[in-house]
Protein backbone atom coordinates (compact mmCIF):
# COMPACT_ATOMS: atom_id res chain seq x y z
CA UNK A 1 0.00 0.00 0.00
CA UNK A 2 1.20 3.12 -1.21
CA UNK A 3 1.26 6.55 1.61
CA UNK A 4 -0.54 9.73 0.07
CA UNK A 5 1.26 12.76 1.17
CA UNK A 6 -0.46 15.07 3.36
CA UNK A 7 -2.05 18.07 1.72
CA UNK A 8 0.46 20.69 3.39
CA UNK A 9 3.57 18.74 1.47
CA UNK A 10 1.50 18.40 -1.29
CA UNK A 11 1.17 22.12 -1.58
CA UNK A 12 4.76 22.78 -0.95
CA UNK A 13 6.98 23.61 -3.65
CA UNK A 14 10.26 21.65 -3.53
CA UNK A 15 13.30 23.64 -3.36
CA UNK A 16 15.08 24.37 -7.10
CA UNK A 17 11.35 23.85 -8.66
CA UNK A 18 9.61 26.34 -10.89
CA UNK A 19 7.22 28.57 -9.33
CA UNK A 20 3.54 28.63 -10.02
CA UNK A 21 1.95 30.98 -12.54
CA UNK A 22 0.25 32.81 -9.70
CA UNK A 23 3.59 34.02 -8.34
CA UNK A 24 5.46 34.37 -11.95
CA UNK A 25 2.43 37.28 -12.53
CA UNK A 26 3.00 38.90 -9.02
CA UNK A 27 7.15 39.13 -9.97
CA UNK A 28 6.03 40.40 -13.42
CA UNK A 29 3.77 42.85 -12.57
CA UNK A 30 5.88 44.46 -9.41
CA UNK A 31 9.06 44.44 -12.12
CA UNK A 32 6.56 45.89 -14.37
CA UNK A 33 5.27 48.78 -12.05
CA UNK A 34 9.04 49.45 -11.13
CA UNK A 35 9.94 50.60 -14.62
CA UNK A 36 7.03 52.57 -15.04
CA UNK A 37 7.59 54.67 -12.10
CA UNK A 38 11.67 54.99 -13.03
CA UNK A 39 10.56 55.74 -16.39
CA UNK A 40 7.81 58.52 -15.20
CA UNK A 41 10.30 59.82 -12.47
CA UNK A 42 13.97 59.62 -15.43
CA UNK A 43 11.53 61.56 -17.44
CA UNK A 44 9.95 64.04 -15.58
CA UNK A 45 13.99 64.92 -14.38
CA UNK A 46 14.94 65.25 -18.03
CA UNK A 47 11.88 67.57 -18.54
CA UNK A 48 13.12 69.65 -15.35
CA UNK A 49 16.42 69.50 -16.54
CA UNK A 50 15.44 70.52 -20.27
CA UNK A 51 13.41 73.44 -18.73
CA UNK A 52 16.15 74.82 -16.41
CA UNK A 53 18.43 74.81 -20.19
CA UNK A 54 16.13 77.34 -21.33
CA UNK A 55 17.70 80.83 -21.54
CA UNK A 56 18.67 83.47 -23.55
CA UNK A 57 22.17 85.47 -24.01
CA UNK A 58 22.26 89.03 -25.05
CA UNK A 59 24.22 92.59 -24.80
CA UNK A 60 23.37 95.83 -23.71
CA UNK A 61 24.81 98.85 -24.32
CA UNK A 62 25.43 102.35 -22.38
CA UNK A 63 27.30 104.97 -23.61
CA UNK A 64 27.91 108.68 -21.68
CA UNK A 65 29.31 111.85 -23.00
CA UNK A 66 31.74 113.10 -20.44
CA UNK A 67 33.70 116.01 -20.06
CA UNK A 68 37.83 115.12 -19.74
CA UNK A 69 39.39 116.24 -16.76
CA UNK A 70 43.05 116.37 -17.61
CA UNK A 71 44.97 118.03 -20.45
CA UNK A 72 48.54 117.15 -20.91
CA UNK A 73 50.64 118.94 -23.28
CA UNK A 74 54.24 117.92 -24.66
CA UNK A 75 55.77 121.07 -26.05
CA UNK A 76 58.73 119.99 -28.23
CA UNK A 77 61.73 123.11 -28.91
CA UNK A 78 64.41 122.49 -31.08
CA UNK A 79 67.01 124.82 -32.86
CA UNK A 80 70.55 123.68 -34.86
CA UNK A 81 73.23 125.05 -35.47
CA UNK A 82 77.09 125.16 -36.04
CA UNK A 83 77.98 125.52 -32.61
CA UNK A 84 76.32 123.62 -29.98
CA UNK A 85 76.23 126.89 -27.16
CA UNK A 86 74.55 129.11 -29.82
CA UNK A 87 71.66 126.06 -30.48
CA UNK A 88 71.35 125.69 -26.67
CA UNK A 89 71.05 129.41 -26.23
CA UNK A 90 68.39 129.36 -28.70
CA UNK A 91 66.00 126.87 -27.29
CA UNK A 92 66.54 128.19 -23.75
CA UNK A 93 65.20 131.54 -24.93
CA UNK A 94 62.18 129.43 -27.15
CA UNK A 95 61.33 127.66 -23.50
CA UNK A 96 61.45 130.92 -21.76
CA UNK A 97 59.14 132.40 -24.13
CA UNK A 98 56.91 130.08 -24.02
CA UNK A 99 56.67 129.97 -20.08
CA UNK A 100 55.58 133.82 -20.19
CA UNK A 101 53.10 132.61 -23.11
CA UNK A 102 51.78 129.85 -20.55
CA UNK A 103 52.05 132.78 -17.42
CA UNK A 104 50.02 135.32 -19.60
CA UNK A 105 47.44 133.02 -19.62
CA UNK A 106 47.08 132.51 -15.72
CA UNK A 107 48.67 129.59 -15.67
CA UNK A 108 50.72 128.77 -12.55
CA UNK A 109 54.39 128.49 -12.83
CA UNK A 110 53.76 124.53 -11.39
CA UNK A 111 52.08 123.61 -14.06
CA UNK A 112 55.45 123.97 -16.33
CA UNK A 113 57.50 120.34 -15.57
CA UNK A 114 60.87 119.96 -18.35
CA UNK A 115 60.84 116.77 -19.79
CA UNK A 116 64.32 116.62 -21.16
CA UNK A 117 67.02 118.10 -23.36
CA UNK A 118 68.11 115.87 -26.66
CA UNK A 119 71.48 116.96 -28.53
CA UNK A 120 72.05 115.19 -31.85
CA UNK A 121 74.81 116.19 -34.63
CA UNK A 122 74.94 115.66 -38.69
CA UNK A 123 77.83 116.86 -40.96
CA UNK A 124 76.91 118.58 -44.24
CA UNK A 125 79.58 119.16 -46.83
CA UNK A 126 82.27 118.85 -44.02
CA UNK A 127 80.37 121.03 -41.76
CA UNK A 128 79.21 119.91 -38.64
CA UNK A 129 75.32 121.14 -37.45
CA UNK A 130 73.95 120.52 -33.81
CA UNK A 131 70.18 120.42 -32.70
CA UNK A 132 69.28 120.80 -29.76
CA UNK A 133 66.37 119.49 -28.47
CA UNK A 134 64.02 120.63 -25.14
CA UNK A 135 60.39 119.15 -23.74
CA UNK A 136 58.21 120.92 -21.61
CA UNK A 137 54.98 119.11 -20.65
CA UNK A 138 52.08 121.36 -19.44
CA UNK A 139 49.48 119.39 -17.08
CA UNK A 140 46.61 120.64 -15.52
CA UNK A 141 43.13 119.86 -14.96
CA UNK A 142 42.01 123.97 -15.78
CA UNK A 143 40.30 122.58 -19.29
CA UNK A 144 39.38 125.84 -20.58
CA UNK A 145 42.19 127.46 -19.72
CA UNK A 146 44.04 124.87 -21.75
CA UNK A 147 41.84 125.18 -24.61
CA UNK A 148 42.78 128.92 -24.85
CA UNK A 149 45.93 128.10 -24.79
CA UNK A 150 45.57 125.57 -28.14
CA UNK A 151 44.13 128.44 -30.20
CA UNK A 152 46.80 131.07 -29.25
CA UNK A 153 49.62 129.17 -30.41
CA UNK A 154 49.37 131.83 -33.26
CA UNK A 155 51.26 134.18 -30.38
CA UNK A 156 53.65 131.80 -29.97
CA UNK A 157 54.29 131.69 -33.45
CA UNK A 158 54.42 135.85 -33.73
CA UNK A 159 57.08 135.60 -31.00
CA UNK A 160 59.62 133.56 -33.42
CA UNK A 161 58.88 130.14 -30.95
CA UNK A 162 57.77 126.72 -33.59
CA UNK A 163 56.79 124.15 -31.80
CA UNK A 164 57.97 120.46 -33.45
CA UNK A 165 55.31 118.47 -34.73
CA UNK A 166 54.02 116.38 -32.34
CA UNK A 167 53.64 118.68 -30.24
CA UNK A 168 50.00 117.89 -29.48
CA UNK A 169 47.84 117.82 -26.24
CA UNK A 170 46.12 115.02 -24.96
CA UNK A 171 42.93 115.16 -22.80
CA UNK A 172 42.39 112.34 -20.28
CA UNK A 173 39.22 111.55 -18.69
CA UNK A 174 39.91 110.23 -15.09
CA UNK A 175 36.80 109.70 -13.02
CA UNK A 176 36.03 106.45 -14.74
CA UNK A 177 35.19 104.40 -11.19
CA UNK A 178 32.79 106.71 -10.21
CA UNK A 179 30.56 106.20 -13.09
CA UNK A 180 31.18 102.51 -13.67
CA UNK A 181 28.17 101.26 -11.16
CA UNK A 182 26.06 103.19 -13.31
CA UNK A 183 26.60 102.51 -16.69
CA UNK A 184 26.75 98.61 -15.45
CA UNK A 185 23.02 99.11 -14.33
CA UNK A 186 22.35 100.85 -17.31
CA UNK A 187 23.62 98.23 -19.72
CA UNK A 188 22.18 95.28 -17.63
CA UNK A 189 18.85 97.19 -18.32
CA UNK A 190 19.11 97.59 -21.68
CA UNK A 191 20.31 93.71 -21.80
CA UNK A 192 17.26 92.96 -19.87
CA UNK A 193 14.84 94.82 -22.44
CA UNK A 194 16.20 92.89 -25.38
CA UNK A 195 15.75 89.71 -23.38
CA UNK A 196 12.31 90.74 -22.45
CA UNK A 197 11.82 91.53 -26.36
CA UNK A 198 12.76 88.14 -27.56
CA UNK A 199 11.02 86.36 -24.46
CA UNK A 200 7.61 87.88 -26.10
CA UNK A 201 8.30 86.82 -29.64
CA UNK A 202 8.54 83.03 -28.38
CA UNK A 203 6.06 83.57 -26.03
CA UNK A 204 8.21 82.85 -22.78
CA UNK A 205 8.87 84.87 -19.96
CA UNK A 206 12.45 86.04 -18.66
CA UNK A 207 13.85 85.03 -15.68
CA UNK A 208 16.80 85.92 -13.07
CA UNK A 209 20.57 86.38 -14.56
CA UNK A 210 22.26 82.96 -15.11
CA UNK A 211 25.58 84.82 -16.43
CA UNK A 212 26.91 87.83 -16.52
CA UNK A 213 29.95 89.51 -18.15
CA UNK A 214 30.56 93.10 -17.62
CA UNK A 215 33.15 93.96 -20.96
CA UNK A 216 35.38 96.48 -21.45
CA UNK A 217 35.05 100.28 -20.88
CA UNK A 218 36.21 102.63 -23.71
CA UNK A 219 36.55 106.04 -23.89
CA UNK A 220 37.06 107.97 -27.08
CA UNK A 221 36.62 111.22 -28.60
CA UNK A 222 33.06 112.23 -28.78
CA UNK A 223 33.14 113.61 -32.40
CA UNK A 224 35.78 111.15 -34.26
CA UNK A 225 39.53 111.44 -34.14
CA UNK A 226 41.15 115.02 -34.35
CA UNK A 227 44.57 115.98 -34.90
CA UNK A 228 47.13 118.27 -36.68
CA UNK A 229 48.64 121.32 -36.11
CA UNK A 230 48.80 121.01 -32.53
CA UNK A 231 45.25 120.61 -31.81
CA UNK A 232 45.72 116.57 -31.59
CA UNK A 233 42.65 115.93 -29.58
CA UNK A 234 39.70 117.08 -27.78
CA UNK A 235 38.26 117.25 -24.38
CA UNK A 236 34.60 115.85 -24.92
CA UNK A 237 35.06 112.10 -24.84
CA UNK A 238 32.53 109.08 -25.61
CA UNK A 239 32.26 106.62 -22.55
CA UNK A 240 30.88 103.10 -23.55
CA UNK A 241 30.27 99.59 -22.04
CA UNK A 242 29.19 96.66 -23.42
CA UNK A 243 27.23 93.69 -21.03
CA UNK A 244 26.84 90.37 -22.37
CA UNK A 245 24.08 88.59 -20.16
CA UNK A 246 22.45 85.30 -19.93
CA UNK A 247 18.82 85.67 -18.62
CA UNK A 248 16.57 81.87 -18.06
CA UNK A 249 13.64 82.12 -19.76
CA UNK A 250 10.47 80.60 -17.62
Amino acid sequence: MIDEPDSAEARAIPPGSLATPKHMLLAAGIIAGGLVAGGFLLGDGLVRMKAAERSVTVRGLAEREVTADLATWTLSLAATATNLQTAQASTDRDAEALRAFFADLGFPESALTPAGVNVSNYTDDGTVFYTVRQRIVLRTNDIDRAQRAVRSQADLVRKGVVLEDGSGISYTFTELNAIKPAMVAEATRDARAAAEQFAKDSGADVGGIRKATQGYFSIDARDGEAGGWGIGDTPFKKVRVVTTVDFALD
